[in-house]
């Protein structure tokens, strides 16, 4: 059991885990609760002005659990300062600390601005999905231009970015109807670009992504998605989606590749997809890209929201269960670039909180970054923290949302819709102080 005891400041040694009982906007370390590992940052605790902090025996090194808690000490303590000492080291502790308070408010509207951007983004991609739905059957050029245009200014702006994150969205973003194609829009761009292809490649694969599922329109809203229920007929019916959606793409004189892409969508690696139960050899890149990557969003946003599953839980059932439904190449990309902990998981941090995974850096598949529940700071405040930058605070497991206690629930609020958009790495890089 890990109990912890209050010691006095000054009592404070190299390789004692401590915990700061005070929020992430008063002081200046990444997280609460840490193993002090240097002089310096004893300095700057000694700094915020605390008079005890709380200290746990058992996680710190083997020498340092003798010290005895700050209750003890008050015979040897020095005789209390006057109340106007006091004020002046109040005040002198507060303007030490103002300059941290306002680099962590920056950092909170960078980070604010960062997301808006990204919602923004989304948002008018998903009208732009809408316009062409309603322009395709009648003008079929002028959606076919309306889809190039959005493709290609994602397109260049992921070949721009350099180092790309996968950005977990505000709730309610964006056009409901619209989400799936343009999250699977962003997820086969990213995914494309992680498997190496170049800018042409990127543009076939990202119009076929955003219209893979045009032909729905020519369905009846109660057969657009599989249900279990469903008869053989109401099955044939949906299926005939593809066909329908190669059909309209024909229309607006889209390349084969991109048709080659829409008509192999739902075909699987091991033979087990539709219609035509095509195998591995026989499909495209691209449509290796989009199967899987189609699939992932149903299975975190299927039509039935009570079915969904947490993005870890779908990446490990894909992993486990799925594995030979998908190109091993492909597979293998998606989940170094998705991490282990997809943006949108909830998980429970080693030193127990728990955390909601906002973004991931493809190079650091393993060290997402996460908003972390914390009751001290109101959770419009709360600070994104990178896992990179603090070796020693992992992830232990993954979570559904209704294991969380109800506050965390409340604060960390899981999204009942997963949306992804991608900005360059730096913007949240930044917030810990890479360059």
């Amino acid at each position: 059991m890990n109990s912890s005891i209050l010691i006095d400041i000054s009592q404070l040694r190299v390789g004692m885990y401590i915990q700061l009982d005070v929020g992430w906007m008063h002081h200046p370390f990444p997280v609460s609760s840490f193993r002090i590992a240097s002089a310096e940052q004893i300095a700057t605790l000694r700094g915020l002005g605390l008079a005890e902090v709380r200290y746990f025996p058992k996680k710190s090194d083997p020498g340092l659990q003798e010290i005895v808690p700050a209750a003890w000490n008050v015979a040897d303590m020095a005789e209390p300062a006057s109340a106007g000492s006091n004020e002046a080291a109040a005040a002198q502790a507060t303007a030490a600390a103002d300059p941290e308070a306002r680099r962590r408010r920056e950092l909170l509207e960078a980070q604010n601005r960062a997301l808006a951007v990204c919602d923004q983004r989304f948002g008018a991609a998903t009208r732009q999905y809408h316009a062409l739905e309603r322009t395709v059957v009648d003008h079929p050029d002028q959606a076919r231009a309306s889809g190039d245009a959005l493709v290609a200014s994602c397109v260049a702006e992921l070949l721009e970015n350099g180092d790309s994150v996968i950005r977990l969205l505000s709730e309610g973003v964006g056009e409901c109807s619209a989400l799936h194609p343009i999250n699977v829009l962003v997820i086969s761009l990213l995914l494309g670009r992680a498997l190496g292809m170049q800018s042409a490649e990127l543009q076939d694969l990202g119009v076929a992504a955003l219209l893979h599922d045009l032909g729905k329109l020519k369905l009846p809203p109660n057969l657009r998605h599989p249900t279990v229920s469903m008869i053989p007929m109401e099955r044939t019916r949906y299926e005939s989606h593809v066909a329908e959606s190669v059909a309209l793409g024909t229309r607006m004189g889209l390349p084969d590749p991109v048709l080659k892409a829409i008509a192999q969508h739902h075909e699987m690696a091991d033979g087990s997809g539709f219609p035509q139960r095509l195998q591995g050899p026989a499909l495209s890149r691209a449509s290796q890209v989009l199967a899987l990557v189609n699939h992932y969003d149903r299975m975190c946003n299927p039509a039935n929201g009570v079915d969904a599953l947490t993005p870890h839980e779908a990446l490990s059932v894909i992993f486990a269960q799925l594995k030979p439904r998908f190109d091993s190449v492909v597979l293998g990309a998606f989940i170094r670039m998705m991490g282990v902990y997809p943006p949108g998981s909830v998980v429970q941090l080693v030193n127990d909180r728990y955390a909601i995974v906002a973004s991931v850096n493809s190079s650091r598949p393993l060290r997402p970054k996460v908003i972390v529940h914390d009751s001290r700071v109101p959770k419009e405040e709360a600070p994104i923290l990178d896992l990179e930058t603090v070796p020693e605070l992992g992830i232990r497991r993954s979570l559904k949302p209704a294991q969380l206690p109800r506050d965390a629930l409340d604060y960390l609020s899981p999204r009942r819709r997963i949306c992804y958009f991608f900005e360059r790495a730096v913007l949240t890089g930044s917030s810990e102080g890479h360059p």
